[in-house]
């Protein structure tokens, strides 16, 4: 405690200096900086010599910085140096560990899915296993963080993890030895029929371009029939600026710009064009996009929209507009920061301008946006996201399935389907039909939940002092949500029976075999079809001008 207390002093005395000299001499914010480091070392310094508990400087020092960053925007992040894994993970696609996705469930630390190719899946484990201990040491009462840092990193190194399967109480003992786990950008591409092709891209991590390069000269190659190309970027998140460009550019010509960044350092501001020649530059293409559509995927769905290249379809995206950087820190930490903003082709900013307390994108209202208009005349706008050119919401997340997921219930079923069916055959002919079943089954579980409209009229009960002045008409609210809620399951039923075909598939074909059940129930697949299919609605939604 004594030499802690004698590296804080040496910090604070020279803390000030060390800021002074790295702002250049001409930025009037250098007193303020000096001066606010300073208080800032005093309270560090007291709250560890008088504080009544002992405590930890890198847990105090890490929400400090945290509460910084959340302070900026949504993106601007410090990583620890436990989390750096995570970090690749998030930029590269890939990182150190076994290669399988946990959580806690009911106290249990849970594999909920493995990683063709990777470490887990050569040893054997499966969704729905039971990690009891690490090397004989018992997981109970250990955090999902704590078990992430052991099975994390240290490629090349052993575990012996206990295992209690699903539907078993026997505990097995299975090594596994960890290594690089690399998770395809492009989890899966193929033809839809005989002439329609179909990419999925997940992330914009490193070799995204080449990937969607090659999968889409593979499918010209082996399918002289093809006659459109689906290109899905539901959900994908984003990622690198350079990967975006590269996608844009098998779909682009060469020299096309595609982004320019804007921020208060004169090096932020640049301007990224295509350098190769295009895949093709004739094939129709039609692009998914959804409200998790966000950053790199704007990039790609704005510029393709903006030179009249591809119809978008499906929801509004994200609305991210902003570029980052990561700075490397001392002792391996690292930082994420905002430095710009950039505009696609047209001119136009897809930023959101404000966030909820989550961090969320607040909506902006059409009328509010500024026009600008696509190479063809089209008006298109900016801030909140990406508009498709033709809208079509999928029902994929009403609120009883939220509850589902949060219970694991549909987990947990696929992984009682698994136990007492050894095979599905065919992942492109399985169907999965047996709802009563199902029903059944959350029935056994005693499936209840409370909406968020019950929630708010609870809350409303609780707050209004003249309550009984409007108990008949709470009343009748209520009778009506429980109705609603009863009849749930049967409304929502061709979404939840289409999750539960999934995660079945899933169980006996990894992730391939969940993209290709999905496939053959999406309604936004077939509505991009039928749009290609209409070779004069497809034109006419491209030309027409405004």
């Amino acid at each position: 405690m004594k030499a802690l207390r004698n590296i804080l002093l040496l910090t604070f005395c020279l803390f000030p200096w060390f800021s002074f000299l790295q702002v250049t001499s001409g930025n009037n914010k250098t007193f303020e900086i000096a001066k606010n480091l300073e208080i800032f070392v005093e309270v560090y310094k007291n709250l560890n010599n008088h504080y009544v508990d002992d405590l930890d400087p890198a847990t105090i020092m890490n929400v400090g910085l945290d509460a910084i960053m959340k302070s900026l925007d949504p993106y601007t992040r410090f990583y620890s140096e436990s989390e750096i894994e995570s970090y690749r993970f998030q930029t590269e696609g890939k990182y150190d560990g076994i290669g399988a996705r946990i959580a806690k469930i009911e106290d249990a630390v849970t594999v909920l899915e493995t990683y063709e190719g990777g470490p887990a899946v050569a040893a054997g484990l499966r969704a729905g296993d039971q990690i009891v201990t690490i090397d004989g040491i018992s997981l109970l009462n250990k955090s999902n963080e704590e078990v992430k840092d052991v099975l994390l990193g240290t490629g090349g190194a052993e575990v012996v993890l206990g295992v209690k399967r699903y539907g078993d109480s026997e505990v097995q003992s299975i090594p596994v030895k960890k290594g690089e786990v690399n998770v395809k950008n492009v989890p899966y591409s193929g033809m839809i029929d005989d002439e329609y092709g179909y990419i999925a891209l997940s992330t914009f991590t490193e070799q995204a371009g080449s990937n969607v390069r090659g999968a889409l000269l593979e499918l010209i190659n082996n399918n002289k029939g093809l006659k459109g190309l689906i290109f899905d970027l539901r959900g994908n998140g984003g990622g690198y600026l350079r990967e975006a460009v590269e996608v844009s550019n098998v779909f682009l010509p060469k020299g096309q710009l595609i982004a320019s960044t804007k921020g208060k350092v004169l090096e932020e501001q640049k301007s990224y064009k295509t350098m190769k020649d295009a895949v093709s530059e004739e094939l129709p293409v039609i692009v998914l996009i959804d409200g998790n559509s966000a950053s790199a995927s704007e990039i790609v769905s704005g510029s393709l929209q903006d030179y009249d290249r591809a119809v978008l379809l499906g929801e509004r995206t994200y609305g991210k507009g902003l570029v980052q950087i990561t700075k490397n820190l001392p002792y391996n930490n690292r930082m994420k920061l905002t430095t710009s903003k950039y505009y696609i082709p047209s001119g136009r900013c897809i930023q959101s301008v404000e966030y909820d307390a989550d961090g969320e994108p607040i909506v902006i209202a059409d009328s509010l946006r500024t026009t600008f208009k696509t190479s063809n005349g089209r008006v298109v706008l900016d801030g909140g996201g990406v508009k498709p050119d033709v809208e079509l919401s999928s029902d994929i997340n009403p609120e009883i399935l939220q509850h589902l997921r949060q219970k694991y219930l549909i987990f947990n079923y696929a992984n009682e389907y698994y136990l007492h069916h050894p095979e599905i055959g065919n992942v492109e002919e399985f169907e999965y039909e047996d709802y009563q079943d199902w029903l059944k089954f959350i029935e056994s579980k005693g499936f209840n939940y409370q909406s968020k409209a019950q929630s708010a009229l609870d809350e409303l009960k609780n707050n209004v002092s003249d309550y009984k002045k409007f108990e008949k008409e709470i009343k009748a609210i209520s009778n009506q949500l429980a109705k609603e809620k009863e009849s749930s399951l049967e409304e929502h039923q061709q979404v939840i029976q289409q999750e539960i075909g999934k995660e079945i598939a899933s169980r006996y074909y990894l992730q391939k075999g969940k993209i290709l059940y999905a496939l053959r129930h999406d309604p936004q697949i077939t509505k991009a079809i039928e749009v290609m299919k209409d070779q004069k609605r497809y034109n006419e939604i491209l030309a027409k001008g405004n």
